[in-house]
């Protein structure tokens, strides 16, 4: 039978190329073993010759199928001994018979071996082990490195593992060989080598080397944030990586590189971001297929905002650390950098509220800011102040304003009322002006109105209707065309914002009256009072009557509680049935109280609350009162600062235009009966009509010439017109512009004021001639006297005197 034909490929070289090492070590195994048992076998082929020689010369043939027959596996200890014998040990004889029975052994050397013939053996896989090893080995005598992977290259061929190897000093070779003491003092010989190999840097040279570091990252983070502003589009990759500088690990500069990181991420984040706020995709969004521009726009701006997320989390995370004061294993920061590195944070945080109050995640940075307005730091604080000041006063809509003022409701309420009055003092930059009013009247306007349009559009003729209904859709595209929020939105946005910051104030009133939130409380009240609701006016006045009376308010405090109540009667107050009587005397009785140094800015309270008191309420006031105050104001007027003067002397002019029969304290001739009272506290009743306002007389010799012209313009009697009128400049302004006109906070006079007019110059005469020759006489004795004495007898000196006071004889002798 014709034996099969070995049909396997042999496996190409690219494909031996991709065996893995595990493979050819199998190989390798397998090989070995083969050899191993091909000696076996050949082995045995030399036994099995030896014993066909023997029987050849015996001459006793022998069948072939003992040949044939399978020797056992396992054989004795005799024959492996024999197996083992080399083949130059035969006999001679032995050797003469293979030599002629060459062909025979040929013979039974292949049919003791295999059926077939020995020119169609074919050995397995013969190229591929013959490549393997014709493979350049080197020898493992030393051990095996540890090996660094690095990035691979990629070719045509396909992709090309690279790797390096680990280096190792010279003190760690050979560590298998070496005993315990050897291990030792190599150890030590290394960390001397490690030593000695580092270069030892003096100060300067370190300082230097600090400065060249320092000097490479700031080009570095300039070169990278004006690639950003550039093109913002295409530099997403460039951000992340100045981002990434936030966690700089070189201990030398680590601290300054982070707060330019900062500072600069925030410049470049102000300028890059557009003045609209990025939404998420949603999934329907994702899966339709756009334009280039539009997917390159939406790429851009998922990277923003991402970008923008990790930094403000970088920025809170320092914050949070420097509060906790925990140092990380990891981190390279010492504790005493925290505390800059939080106020750079907060500083970045702060100015990007005050920016982008339109961009995502601003209301996560309100937040983050308002309750650090109430942090131990004050540097920090004022920082937070401020930025929440400019967000009030910058915000038209009030939806930003909002949501600060509901955090800042909070923190007061969670803090239990324990925080700083500058919490409070910020809501007074609020744009409230307005609020929304509900009247029931306005339902009904608006039925009114829809019925006669309803009516009216049934007389219309087609065509008439037609061009009424083009009319109305233009003006709705024109509304939309200015993009202006409506005004219904702001006041209810207003309304809410108001509301919670009435909330706050009365429940500071009615839980913590002595606590210092009050002055903030009653400085808000005063400025929003005439926009409470009007069914909050009874009993907020008699809260605030009681508040004075108590005699724990300062100054100031009184002068708000005065300026809430007047603005509350002002307003929606006009028709509530009350007397402020007690107010009136309230004020009366402490103005004389006003501080008249340079630190005094209670004087514009002052003149706030006599404009709402005296002149805005003109018809409920008497003369009797309106006497008495132009009286105690002129007074105050002498003792006030120069722009103080002013103010006092303008609201004088007012209330005598306001009140003409008031001209009679002008005159020097009493009007009725009584005595003035200045020291009475009661307005009504202190006679004022009995005086005369000698005090303009007075301030018209004062340093000031803006004081003087006021009193001399007062004492002719405020006219209007002539030499002593005043010119438009001062006349047409209020007392609280004047005050803060001719301010004195620059310690400097405004206008300038003029040196004093030079006296005449007196010609001195000589002292002999200024005494009386007999008193000349008696003080040359007297210190002759003294002289010699050496003390003066002053009580002979008053009897004299007392002697020529009462016409009595002088004792000669002095």
């Amino acid at each position: 039978m014709k034996q099969r034909k070995n049909t396997k490929r042999v496996p190409s070289f690219r494909k031996l190329l991709k065996t893995s090492k595990l493979k050819l070590e199998n190989k390798l195994k397998n090989k070995q073993f083969k050899q191993q048992s091909s000696a076996k076998k050949h082995r045995k082929e030399q036994k099995q010759i030896r014993e066909a020689l023997r029987d050849a010369k015996t001459r006793i043939p022998v069948p072939l199928e003992k040949y044939k027959k399978r020797q056992p596996v396992e054989d004795n200890d005799e024959e492996m001994e024999e197996e083992a014998l080399p083949l130059d040990m035969l006999e001679e004889d032995d050797l003469e018979l293979m030599k002629e029975m060459a062909q025979r052994a040929s013979f039974i050397t292949r049919v003791l071996s295999s059926s077939e013939p020995v020119h169609a053996r074919k050995r397995k896989q013969d190229s591929v082990i013959e490549k393997y090893e014709k493979m350049p080995r080197r020898l493992q005598m030393e051990p095996e490195r540890e090996v660094i992977h690095l990035l691979p290259i990629k070719d045509k061929r396909g992709i090309i593992p690279q790797s390096m190897e680990k280096p190792v000093l010279p003190a760690e070779e050979n560590d298998e060989e070496k005993t315990d003491e050897e291990e030792v003092e190599s150890e030590q010989a290394a960390v001397v080598y490690a030593e000695d190999s580092l270069p030892i840097l003096s100060t300067e040279e370190l300082l230097l080397q600090r400065k060249e570091t320092l000097q490479d990252r700031k080009a570095h983070i300039a070169a990278l944030a004006s690639a950003i502003l550039s093109e913002p589009d295409n530099s997403i990759k460039k951000l992340k990586e100045l981002r990434a500088m936030l966690m700089e690990q070189d201990s030398t500069v680590a601290v300054t590189v982070r707060k330019l990181v900062m500072v600069s991420l925030m410049e470049v984040f102000k300028d890059i971001t557009p003045s609209y706020k990025i939404r998420p995709l949603s999934e329907a969004e994702k899966a339709t297929k756009v334009k280039k521009e539009t997917q390159k726009l939406r790429e851009f701006e998922e990277g923003l905002v991402s970008q923008y997320k990790f930094y403000l989390e970088n920025l809170e995370q320092t914050v949070k650390d420097w509060k906790q004061m925990k140092v990380k294993k990891s981190e390279v920061i010492p504790l005493k950098a925290y505390k800059g590195l939080a106020e750079i944070a907060v500083k970045s945080l702060c100015e990007l509220q005050v920016s982008l109050p339109h961009f995502n995640f601003h209301n996560n940075i309100v937040m983050m800011v308002v309750p650090l307005m109430n942090d131990p730091s004050l540097v920090i604080s004022e920082m937070c102040c401020e930025a929440v000041k400019k967000l009030f006063e910058q915000d038209k809509l009030g939806l930003t304003s909002l949501c600060a003022v509901k955090v800042i409701s909070g923190l007061v309420k969670s803090r239990n009322y324990n925080v700083r009055p500058e919490v409070l003092k910020v809501l007074l930059h609020l744009r409230i002006k307005e609020v929304e009013v509900k009247k029931d009247t306005e339902d009904i306007t608006a039925k009114k109105k829809f019925m006669t349009y309803k009516e009216k559009r049934k007389n219309l003729s087609r065509m008439q209707r037609k061009w009424k209904k083009a009319e109305e859709k233009l003006e709705r595209e024109l509304l939309e065309a200015e993009a202006t929020e409506s005004k219904e939105k702001k006041l209810k946005l207003h309304t809410e914002t108001l509301n919670i910051v009435f909330l706050t104030y009365f429940r500071i009133l009615k839980r913590a009256q002595k606590s210092p939130l009050l002055p903030a409380v009653l400085e808000g009240l005063a400025k929003f009072a005439h926009l409470i609701n009007i069914e909050f006016f009874d009993d907020l006045l008699v809260v605030l009557h009681s508040l004075i009376t108590s005699g724990d308010l300062s100054y100031r405090e009184n002068l708000h509680c005065i300026q809430t109540a007047f603005n509350i009667l002002s307003g929606q107050g006009d028709v509530l049935n009350i007397d402020p009587l007690k107010f009136y005397t309230q004020l009366y009785k402490i103005l004389f109280g006003l501080h008249a140094g340079a630190t005094n800015d209670d004087i514009a309270i002052v003149l706030e609350c006599l404009d709402l008191m005296l002149l805005k309420r003109r018809k409920q006031v008497s003369q009797q009162r309106a006497l008495a105050f132009i009286k105690r104001l002129s007074t105050l007027a002498l003792h006030v600062l120069p722009n103080s003067s002013t103010g006092i002397l303008s609201t004088v002019r007012s209330l005598i235009q306001a009140f003409p029969k008031t001209d009679i304290l002008l005159d020097n001739d009493c009007q009725g009966s009584g005595l003035y009272l200045p020291e009475l506290d009661e307005p009504e009743y202190c006679n004022a009509q009995g005086t005369a306002l000698w005090e303009l007389h007075a301030l018209q010799r004062h340093y000031h010439p803006v004081v003087r012209r006021f009193a001399a313009h007062l004492c002719a009697g405020a006219p209007a017109e002539g030499s002593k009128a005043l010119g438009p400049e001062l006349s047409r302004r209020s007392p609280v512009e004047l005050f803060e006109e001719y301010s004195m906070k620059g310690m400097n006079f405004n206008p300038p004021v003029a040196s004093s007019v030079p006296r005449k110059k007196v010609v001195l005469l000589k002292r002999d001639s200024l005494l009386d020759e007999d008193l000349n006489k008696m003080i040359q004795l007297n210190l002759n006297e003294a002289a010699g004495s050496g003390h003066l007898d002053f009580a002979k000196y008053l009897i004299a005197v007392s002697g020529m006071n009462t016409d009595k004889p002088v004792d000669q002798t002095l």
